[in-house]
């Protein structure tokens, strides 16, 4: 299992880290210096808002759906046909709920003319990710992993045309960033469908009320789950777009520090991806989970802590060099941003364990605390401080939300405090803030060169302090275990 686990993160993160940086930075960023940071807090708050509906277009069934085919792929032909009938009915239900509540907040004409193409997208992604969790609950973690890549590698190919060409007879705009993310989320959907149409004896759309309703039933724990930890993670964005003058400025600035958060997240979100079917079969199996878990809070938090320190110390250089609006203030809302991939890497790790067996309820009530004192941190902190006081809220209610699932994993499956770890884990960032604050004040050579050492010599420390372990890394991959 280990063996498995090793080997798909591994080309998980090899064809991601091809595809996703270049998005992110080659793509995302000059789209926000090209059309300014209002346009672009535009985008942002309104790709928030029909986020933080995705509860009804989504309604848990993804992450249900991918623990209860891992542990029963016989059942596929089975629950494929009728989730995909409900599906497309929750998807309606999304798009109608959607714009009435954007009618009660008061949007106007230019938001309600990307709106619509913004609802079609979301329903889009969530037509993805369901499909998705088919084919990683069959066990095709690599074909998933591509799949993870795809949208995204057609959006690079649409954009650069759009960018980098004289094809685009006008400046670019942000609605045409819009169009093409419906274009390629269009043609990934369609190949989702066919590699899991492929997978099933026979296929035939069923309406069937009894099972759909049993089906929401049992995934209404992961829905609820779902919409907290969305509420607290994007609510910033439209508060900080509601609550000030010059909201979309601010939440311009916000996404501007939050692009570089995603970008690292991804790497917490790929261990997740697979780590979630592949514990919910340990679990059935009654085999211990606890080699898996620990191998990937040493991977992860290794590298969210070395990346996160170092970035924090050479915020201001890294947002001068990205944004031609760069700012001090949007630079510190980077470092604080930032610190929350340590916090959100622990979650990624304790919060899939915890779903994968299935203790939803006790993880709702803390996402439910999480939500509402991250609600009060908002109203407090944003009028006083915008987008920095959004980014301090963010990190006081991750770190809230993370010792909660904590607290809970260590009853559940009744794990110890790993003491031996936790103290490696603090000399390692102690030492890289040493690192990187003498770095970012020697200039004698580049910056940038600075940061690469400060991320080598963090890897280094990962390997000298025993969390990164070549020979067990190499014993790993040897290993005959698998699924």
């Amino acid at each position: 299992m280990k063996r498995e686990f090793l080997l798909n993160i591994l080309f998980l993160l090899f064809i991601n880290l091809l595809i996703k940086p270049f998005y992110i930075f080659g793509i995302d960023r000059t789209i926000q210096n090209r059309v300014g940071l209002e346009d672009y807090g535009l985008y942002a708050t309104l790709f928030s808002f029909t986020f933080l509906m995705q509860i009804i277009n989504d309604f848990g069934l993804q992450n249900f759906n991918n623990r209860n085919i891992a542990q029963h792929n016989q059942l596929l032909p089975k629950y494929f046909p009728n989730m995909l009938v409900l599906k497309m009915g929750l998807g309606f239900i999304y798009g109608c709920l959607t714009i009435i509540v954007a009618l009660m907040l008061g949007y106007g004409t230019r938001q309600f003319s990307v709106l619509i193409f913004f609802i079609i997208n979301q329903i889009l992604l969530s037509g993805v990710h369901f499909l998705r969790s088919n084919v990683s609950g069959l066990g095709f973690y690599r074909t998933d992993s591509l799949l993870t890549i795809l949208d995204r590698l057609l959006l690079i190919i649409i954009c650069s045309v759009l960018l980098f060409t004289s094809f685009a007879p006008q400046p670019f705009k942000i609605e045409w960033f819009i169009y093409a993310q419906t274009v390629s989320l269009s043609v990934t959907t369609i190949t989702a469908f066919i590699i899991v149409y492929k997978k099933l004896p026979y296929f035939q759309l069923k309406f069937n009320p009894a099972f759909l309703l049993l089906i929401l039933k049992k995934s209404y724990p992961f829905a609820l789950a779902i919409f907290l930890m969305t509420v607290y993670t994007r609510i910033d964005f439209v508060m900080l777009e509601r609550l000030l003058v010059n909201g979309e400025k601010e939440a311009g600035i916000y996404a501007s520090a939050y692009r570089l958060l995603d970008a690292v997240n991804v790497l917490g979100i790929l261990f997740a991806g697979l780590l979630l079917p592949m514990s919910a079969k340990l679990l059935k199996e009654k085999k211990s989970i606890r080699p898996v878990m620990r191998l990937s809070l040493q991977m992860l938090l290794c590298g969210a802590i070395t990346l996160s320190i170092a970035t924090c110390f050479f915020r201001k250089e890294i947002m001068f060099l990205l944004y031609e609006d760069a700012s001090i203030y949007s630079a510190n809302v980077l470092g604080v941003l930032i610190l929350n991939f340590i916090i959100v890497s622990g979650g990624y790790i304790y919060g899939t364990l915890l779903t994968a067996n299935n203790s939803l309820a006790k993880m709702n009530r803390v996402f439910a605390w999480s939500v509402a004192l991250n609600i009060v941190l908002n109203f407090i902190l944003i009028p006083r401080y915008g987008a920095l006081g959004a980014a301090c809220t963010t990190l006081l209610t991750q770190t809230f939300a993370l010792v909660g699932q904590i607290i809970i994993a260590k009853k559940t499956f009744g794990l110890t405090t790993d003491t031996a770890l936790l103290g490696r884990l603090v000399i390692l960032g102690v030492l890289m803030a040493g690192i990187s604050f003498v770095l970012v004040n020697y200039e004698v050579i580049p910056w940038v060169l600075s940061f690469a050492i400060a991320l080598a010599m963090g890897i280094s420390l990962g390997f000298l302090l025993g969390l990164l372990k070549v020979k067990a890394f190499l014993q790993l991959l040897k290993a005959k275990t698998d699924l």
